[in-house]
Parts: structure tokens; sequence; C-alpha cells
């Protein structure tokens, strides 16, 4: 009987990001079966994204014997905003969305933001903490495009691909360029070396 495969589990109860994950899975062949799991999970105001990330992975209170990780995203709008909503990114979106955030930038010709992921991978066979870190640099739309993607990916044009904001973009698309795709490629990296 051929061995079950080891399951690794994603806490999250973002389905977007689940789904995008799940597609740069697929295209790997590894020993992993990604289930979705959702947790309640403690998300602190931090000063980066990682302490977040890590926060949110030791709040997780597990009692399956499996290797998991959660994901943490950001949103950085270094010009003219100082790198706001970043470690706010959820809040911000919550409350004034992407409209406020446009109504807030006067010149769209000269904005740089960023994307930044954080994975903070519990592995269960070392018993150890591991993160993986990817981001993505662009600038922000001055109309928000695209009806695919969530979050802010109607505002924000990714310098490689500067003629659609990532809302306007496929999954596959999204994936070749997004800071969530470059965390994740680290990971995939780290399953297949410890397996």
């Amino acid at each position: 009987m051929k061995q079950e495969k080891e399951i690794i589990y994603f806490i999250t109860g973002n389905n977007h990001k689940f789904k995008e994950i799940t597609k740069l899975f697929q295209k790997e062949e590894l020993d992993y079966d990604l289930k979705q799991k959702t947790a309640a999970t403690i998300e602190i105001q931090a000063s980066n994204i990682k302490e977040v990330a890590l926060f949110k992975l030791n709040s997780v209170k597990t009692n399956f014997n499996n290797s998991y990780f959660v994901e943490d995203a950001g949103f950085f709008i270094d010009v003219p905003l100082k790198g706001f909503p970043g470690v706010y990114s959820k809040f911000v979106l919550n409350t004034i969305g992407n409209e406020g955030i446009l109504k807030l930038i006067n010149d769209y010709w000269n904005t740089a933001a960023h994307f930044e992921a954080v994975i903070a991978l519990y592995f269960q066979p070392l018993d150890k903490i591991f993160i993986f870190e990817g981001s993505v640099e662009g600038k922000v739309s001055k109309e928000i495009k695209g009806t695919s993607g969530f979050g802010y990916d109607p505002i924000f044009i990714p310098n490689e691909l500067p003629n659609n904001t990532f809302a306007e973009l496929s999954t596959e698309e999204k994936n070749s360029v997004s800071h969530r795709a470059k965390a994740w490629q680290k990971l995939l990296i780290f399953l297949k070396a410890h397996h």
C-alpha cells in the first residue's frame, strides 16, 4: 500500500490566499498534502510583518501532529505615505478600503509601493519554526482596476508587469511575480530539502 502523503496545514480563513498557494503547490511534486485549516489566531500590532506572523503562529495551539504555517502580508505605500498602511493593512482595508487609500494620494505619477509576505512555518519533524519572506515592488494605480485578486490588488501595479494591477492578472500571472509566490518558493525549496 502506497504511503499516505504527509499533511501540512495552511492556517488561514482567507480562501483567496489558500487558492493562490494551492495553485503554486499543485505545480510541484511534493510529498505533502496541503490542507486549509481555520484556527483562531491572534494578530498583534507590531512594527513589522515578521513579528505579526510569528506571533500569529505561536498563538495557534494545535493539537495535531503535523507541520503547519501561517502567512501574513502587508501593503506598503512608500511614497508618499511613508510605508502606510503596512502592518495595519487589514484594519485599513476593512475601514477605509482602497477608495480611502486613493484619497490620501495627490501625486500619482510619483508613487512607490511594495507588498511583503512572510510565511511562518512550524516544522514538526524538527520541532522548529522557520521564516520565509518575499516582496514585490511597484506603484499605486490612480484608480481601482480589475476584478480578480483581493485586498489591495486593484490599486497595485507591479514593476515587473507595469501595464496591469494585480487584480487584472490571472492567478498564474500574479504568481509569477507576487510577494506571496516568492515567499512560497523559498518554503517549497525547504520542504523539498527536508523530505
